[in-house]
C-alpha cells in the first residue's frame, strides 16, 4: 500500500469515527410509554411537596398560554433565534405527559431529552433543573400527574436555520449542560446553601438575569449581570446594593412574595407572575433566596442617593419639556409627589424605581407602553397601557422627562429608537 493510500485510509477511518461519535451524541433512545398512573397512587404529602417544587420552578408561568388551561402549554417564548412554544405538562396521554414514567420525566428535567428521544430546546432550563434532587423531581412528577388532563398540542416552533435542527443541540449540551447535584458549601450556613440551591436550580434565576452569548448560552463570567426576557430587561441581581436605596433583606423578601417593595417599586412583565408563585411557598424559601442574592452583590460605581424632593426639577431639553406636559396630563395623578397613591397609599416615589434608574430606557418605555394589567381582586399593582394613546415620540418625551426629573443618573440616549423597537417587538408577539 502506498503512502497516499495509507493516508486516505487513515483519513477515512477518522471520518467514520467522527460520524459515529456525532451519531452517538445526537441519538437518544425512546423510553417506553406507561399507563397513566392513578392519582391515588401518589400520597397527599408528596403532592403537597410537588406543589412547592413546581411553584419554586415557575412551571405554570411558562407552560400556560394566555387564556389557556394551567400547564397545558402553548405559550410563545420569544428568543433571539425565533419563537419556541411551551409544551403540555398535563397528564393528557396524547398531547401531554400522561404516559411518561418517572424515569422519562427525570431524564427530561436533568438532560433535556423528551420521552420519545428528541432533544428539548434550552428555553426549558434543564441546565439548571439538572441540579434538582431526586426527591424534588419525584414530587414535581406526582403533582403534575395529578392535574387536570388537557388535550392541547403546542404550535410548531418557528426557529431560524440551522437552529431548527434539533440534533445540533447535542453540541450545545456539551458546552452548557453539566449534570449532577452540587455539594453544599461547608463555609456557609444552611440558609445560604438553601438559597443558592433554589436560585441556581429550581429558580433558574440566571436564565433570565444573565446575558446570552451568540449561541444562546449564558455568557461565561457574567452570571446575574442582567438579561432580556420577552422585551423586558431582567435587571442585574448582583447590583441591588447600588440602587438609589440599597435593597434590604426585608424589602427583597416582600418584593418576591408580593410584587411590591417600599422604596423600590412594583414587579411587572415576566417577573410579576413569578412573585405570584413565590407567594404560595413557605416564607423560609424566599428568605433563603434573598439571603443568597444579597450575598452576590458586586461593587458598582457610586451613585448619589435620590430623594423625593428631586422630582420636578426643570430640564432644558425640548423632549423633557414636552414630556412634562404629558406627565401632568396622564401620570401626576398617581406618580406626582402629592398624589394620594404616595401620600396615603405609601407607594414609593419614581426616584427609587429600578426602571427609572436603569442603564437603558427599555423598561421605562415598556412600562408605559404595556402597563400592568388589571388582576381583579388580586392585590397586584395596576397601571393602564398607553401604547394606543401616545405615539413613539410622545412616549419618548415622557420617558426623557421622568429620567431627568426623578433620577440623578445621566440622560438616556436613543430613547425614541428604543420605544419604537419595544413597540415593534410587542406587536410581533
Amino acid at each position: 500500500m502506498t503512502r497516499k493510500s495509507r493516508l486516505l485510509a487513515a483519513g477515512g477511518v477518522v471520518i467514520v469515527a467522527a460520524l459515529i461519535v456525532v451519531a452517538l451524541l445526537m441519538w437518544k433512545p425512546a423510553i417506553a410509554p406507561v399507563s397513566p398512573p392513578a392519582a391515588a397512587s401518589f400520597d397527599a404529602q408528596t403532592k403537597l411537596a410537588g406543589a412547592r417544587v413546581v411553584a419554586l420552578g415557575d412551571c405554570i408561568v411558562c407552560h400556560t398560554a394566555k387564556g389557556g388551561k394551567p400547564f397545558a402549554g402553548g405559550l410563545p417564548l420569544a428568543t433571539p433565534f425565533g419563537t419556541i412554544y411551551a409544551t403540555n405538562l398535563t397528564p393528557d396521554v396524547e398531547t401531554g405527559i400522561g404516559n411518561w414514567s418517572l424515569e422519562a420525566f427525570t431524564r427530561a428535567v436533568r438532560h433535556g431529552v423528551s420521552r420519545d428521544g428528541h432533544l428539548l430546546y434550552p428555553a426549558f432550563p434543564y441546565i439548571h433543573f439538572t441540579r434538582m434532587s431526586d426527591g424534588d423531581i419525584s414530587a414535581a412528577y406526582a403533582y403534575l400527574l395529578t392535574r387536570e388532563p388537557v388535550n392541547a398540542t403546542a404550535p410548531a416552533n418557528d426557529l431560524i436555520f440551522p437552529l431548527n435542527f434539533r440534533p445540533l443541540l447535542a453540541f450545545w449540551n456539551i458546552l452548557f449542560l453539566h449534570p449532577g447535584e452540587r455539594a453544599a458549601d461547608a463555609s456557609k450556613d444552611a440558609k445560604w446553601n438553601r438559597g443558592k440551591l433554589l436560585v441556581d436550580s429550581l429558580g433558574h434565576c440566571a436564565s433570565c438575569h444573565s446575558p446570552l452569548n451568540a449561541i444562546g448560552g449564558e455568557k461565561s463570567g457574567h452570571a446575574f449581570d442582567g438579561g432580556i426576557v420577552d422585551g423586558w430587561e431582567a435587571p442585574p441581581l448582583n447590583a441591588l446594593g447600588a440602587a438609589p436605596k440599597p435593597w434590604t433583606q426585608e424589602q427583597l423578601v416582600t418584593y418576591l412574595r408580593s410584587g411590591r417593595a417600599s422604596e423600590h417599586g412594583a414587579a411587572a412583565g415576566p417577573m410579576l407572575p413569578v412573585t405570584r408563585d413565590l407567594a404560595t411557598v413557605p416564607e423560609e424559601d424566599v428568605q433563603a433566596i434573598a439571603t443568597y442574592i444579597l450575598s452576590i452583590q458586586k461593587a458598582q460605581p457610586a451613585v448619589m442617593n435620590v430623594v423625593a424632593e428631586s422630582a420636578g426639577q426643570a430640564d432644558p431639553s425640548p423632549a423633557a419639556q414636552r414630556g412634562a406636559i404629558l406627565f401632568g396630563a396622564s401620570c401626576a395623578q398617581c406618580h406626582g409627589p402629592a398624589a394620594p397613591m404616595q401620600s396615603i397609599g405609601e407607594r414609593p416615589t419614581l426616584a427609587f424605581s429600578t426602571a427609572v434608574n436603569a442603564t437603558t430606557p427599555r423598561n421605562a418605555a415598556q412600562m408605559i407602553l404595556s402597563g400592568n394589567g388589571w388582576h381583579g381582586e388580586d392585590r397586584m399593582n395596576y397601571m393602564p397601557a398607553f401604547s394606543e394613546i401616545y405615539s413613539d415620540q410622545q412616549i419618548a418625551d415622557l420617558v426623557s422627562y421622568i429620567r431627568a426629573s426623578y433620577s440623578q443618573r445621566g440622560a438616556w440616549k436613543d430613547v425614541e429608537e428604543t420605544v419604537a423597537t419595544v413597540r415593534k417587538e410587542n406587536n410581533a408577539r
